[in-house]
């Protein structure tokens, strides 16, 4: 018994180190040894255990033998397990690079490493655009007049954005454009948010995926000196059209064709193509001049070579050529930006318009994907945070003035609990933006954070605007000029649906693309089974196979240690001591998923394809480690700031919390339960220890929101901030400016009340102006209370209209 627990003891020691095959052939062959010796009288046992061990030895160490035995039959298994992969998928696994989300998927993150990397700052010339034309544009949009009067921006706003290149952010500016980081483009589509969505969305999708960023990746020398300059000055306005009528989710299924033929194109013949075309949901289509255009090329007369299905391509079809025509606009949740479908009739192009030229025929999924794997970093999340920040502004400000019972309405227990998910989530998805904003300017493709931050942000998005609604109540109900929440509330599942809906994203993309993109082994494996070539098949399955094996033992003997000791052996070298406690726990959970999720690879194989629930569960756990991540870094970054640490804390121990509650929730329903059951005890042998919700921290949390001091300056910094009463959102802070000025006369006064010297009762005039008579208050504190109250009760108001008046619609 000794013996066997001493052998096992090593064993679990050898996995946990992940050593090599040498020293696990010791251990088996000192193990037999020790039998030998301790157990001469089991001659038959020891020599049967021996001929065991040197076959185990052998197929260590024989390659032949082991892929003969053991290669071979694994390859047929995996053939037949795996179904096959289309065109469109394997274009979707090849897209973007591979970073962080790599660490937390194989189970043993290097905190040092991420947190050692420079905090994403802007440049002087950044900031100076954000501080002078960003400024200077969210002073001119009036976005009641914009949606409800006019239906789009004024011509002043147009003009302003060509000539202060807002369609040009992402152009380098030897073309003319801004050259600015991806940071810089977040922020700036972030504070426009805060203003006008419809604002933001039509500065957003020129410099997201479209021409001006598929030129830059792919366009031949001869289209970016063309087209780049003119995007930059605003001379072209672009679009691109992918969607259509019968593929949405599945854009692969495109039905817009292209044939390949000779046509006239300028007074002359030349090769080209021959468009046909119906899309809709196409953002800036109604005001475009050139269109990007995704459509399946055809070669039917074989003018290129012998294949007839080309493949998806991207083209640049100027609309104002024959053929093309452009529909009435759609109105996304009455937002203003222009959005509308289009048709195109046996459209012909040269082939010198496919983005890319001749060489790039069929390569348009593969371009588009790339492309999205940064532009999804970008817009969405900060259009996310954008409303995040706004609702933190206006909820804590207004929960802080509007009083009811005679007392301001932020001290209930009601309004904590919201109000805490509003500065916590902020914090979360602020932090989530910049830090997939620095990947993308360290040359990063983050197709996997992308989809994490896409789907994860706008659904924070839905719970922060949906609290500050009930915040707000009849004042966030009441359309108007005043209403500041409504438009943001209207735009929530636009936000939701495009750039991969957020059920496909969370059900399909997140976990299904990240197996496959970050794990050590699955690709090559994959690209073993799908090889013809038997010899080099075996090869590489040996070599790929061998090292998993290995990386699961290790993975197991991880996940347990850590389970066990609740991270406590984990490393935490080069990390602050604030942030070991996190970071160990955050190790445990990495190694606990990335155990399950190599168990479920390993008893789904090919049908965790179809196993959509399974992949949800998966993705969600990756995603709050990743979103957990992003909270170190910033908190590391800001210097460790104890007044930001409710907020941290806050948002740290949500995500935690959600990546237990994933993994339980799956492991609970896992398609084998015998498995399930057995892999919660090996993850969680100690059980599930986050908590769901710390009443105390929601209080701290919510509280940051309650006082104009630093944190709550941090929190909404980059939104556009205004104390002027005429405007939406600047009189409710101007209001809640002049609550805090005045809080110490409010207390004297309610203090007075409790000790009996002032009438008890609701404040009103007629009780101030018998404090001023007491001597309680002076007549300047009198006429600074009469101020504040006049202010209050401005910002409280909501608008209203004659009865026979019905707003425009």
């Amino acid at each position: 018994m000794t013996l066997t627990l001493i052998v096992i003891a090593l064993a679990f020691l050898l996995a946990y180190l992940g050593v090599g095959k040498t020293l696990w052939c010791l251990l088996i062959t000192a193990t037999w040894l020790t039998c030998i010796l301790l157990y001469p009288a089991q001659g038959v046992t020891v020599l049967l255990t021996g001929l065991a061990t040197l076959a185990i030895i052998l197929l260590f160490y024989r390659d032949s033998l082991r892929k003969r035995l053991i290669i071979r039959p694994v390859l047929a298994w995996l053939r037949r397990a795996l179904p096959p992969i289309s065109e469109t998928e394997k274009a979707a696994i090849d897209a973007g690079t591979v970073s962080w989300e790599g660490e937390l998927f194989n189970g043993n993150p290097q905190w040092q490493r991420m947190l050692q990397q420079e905090k994403p700052r802007l440049t002087q010339h950044e900031q100076a655009f954000i501080d002078g034309p960003v400024e200077a544009l969210c002073a001119m949009l009036d976005d009641w007049d914009i949606v409800q009067h006019r239906h789009n921006l004024p011509a002043e706003v147009w003009d302003f954005l060509r000539q202060q290149g807002f369609f040009a952010m992402i152009i380098p500016q030897h073309f003319g454009g801004k050259g600015f980081s991806a940071l810089a483009h977040s922020a700036i589509v972030m504070k426009i948010s805060t203003r006008s969505i419809s604002a933001a969305v039509t500065v957003m999708v020129p410099n997201s995926l479209g021409p001006a960023e598929l030129l830059l990746h792919y366009g031949t020398e001869q289209q970016q000196d063309y087209y780049l300059p003119r995007l930059a000055r605003g001379e072209e306005i672009p679009c691109f059209a992918l969607t259509s009528p019968h593929a949405g989710s599945d854009a692969g299924a495109i039905s817009d064709t292209g044939i390949i033929c000779k046509g006239e194109w300028r007074g002359k013949q030349v090769l080209g193509l021959r468009l046909n075309w119906t899309k809709r949901y196409i953002t800036l289509a109604p005001v475009a001049t050139v269109l990007g255009l995704a459509f399946k090329a055809y070669d039917p007369d074989h003018l290129l070579g012998d294949s007839v299905e080309r493949g998806i391509t991207c083209a640049l079809v100027p609309v104002d050529i024959a053929g093309v025509r452009i529909g009435d606009r759609h109105r996304p949740m009455t937002s203003a930006f222009m959005n509308g479908p289009t048709w195109g009739k046996d459209v012909f192009i040269p082939l010198e318009q496919v983005i890319g030229g001749q060489a790039q025929i069929g390569n348009g999924w593969s371009m588009l994907l790339n492309c999205l794997s940064v532009g999804r970093a970008i817009s969405l999340p900060a259009q996310s945070c954008g409303a995040g920040k706004l609702a933190s502004l206006t909820s804590g400000a207004y929960s802080r003035i509007r009083q009811q019972f005679n007392t301001p309405i932020s001290e209930f227990e009601g309004i904590t609990e919201a109000l805490a998910p509003i500065a916590g989530l902020t914090y979360l998805m602020d932090s989530a933006r910049t830090f997939t904003a620095a990947m993308v300017d360290r040359g990063e493709k983050p197709s996997v954070p992308s989809a994490i931050i896409k789907y994860h942000n706008t659904e924070m998005m839905r719970i922060v605007v949906n609290h500050a609604m009930d915040i707000h109540g009849g004042r966030g109900v009441i359309d108007g000029p005043r209403n500041y929440l409504s438009r943001v509330y209207q735009s929530i599942p636009i936000g939701i649906t495009v750039e991969g809906a957020n059920i496909l994203t969370r059900n399909m993309m997140i976990f299904g693309q990240g197996s496959i993109r970050c794990h050590r082994f699955l690709l090559t494996e994959m690209e073993a089974a799908a090889n013809p070539d038997q010899t080099v098949a075996i090869s590489a399955l040996d070599q790929a196979l061998c090292g998993h094996i290995r990386h699961t033992a290790q993975l197991a003997a991880r996940a347990l240690m850590l389970g066990l000791t609740r991270g406590r052996f984990a490393s935490t070298h080069g990390v602050p001591e604030p942030l070991r406690r996190y970071t160990r726990q955050l190790s445990q959970m990495s190694a606990a998923f990335a155990l399950v999720s190599d168990c479920t690879l390993l008893t789904l194989g090919g049908s965790l394809k179809f196993q959509e629930r399974v992949s949800a569960r998966l993705g969600d756990a990756l995603s709050y480690l990743y979103l957990s991540s992003s909270l170190l870094k910033r908190f590391n970054d800001d210097g460790l700031p104890e007044a930001d640490r409710p907020l941290f804390e806050w948002a740290m121990q949500y995500t935690q919390f959600r990546q237990q509650a994933a993994l339980s929730e799956l492991l609970h329903n896992y398609p084998s339960p015998v498995v399930g059951r057995l892999l919660k005890l090996w993850v969680f042998p100690t059980g599930c220890n986050a908590r769901a919700r710390n009443d105390r921290l929601d209080k701290r949390a919510a509280s940051c929101l309650l006082d104009n001091t630093p944190t709550r300056q941090r929190l909404i910094d980059g939104v556009y901030y205004s104390t002027d009463p005429r405007d939406p959102v600047g009189r409710v802070e101007h209001a809640f400016l002049q609550v805090l000025a005045n809080s110490d006369v409010e207390k004297r006064l309610k203090q007075a009340q409790r000790e009996g010297d002032l009438s008890s009762g609701t404040l009103n005039d007629k009780l101030v102006e018998q404090a001023v008579t007491l001597g309680i208050l002076s007549n300047a504190e009198h006429a600074h209370y009469q101020q504040t109250q006049s202010a209050v009760d401005d910002a409280i108001q909501v608008d209203h209209y004659h009865p026979a008046h019905k707003p425009r619609t």
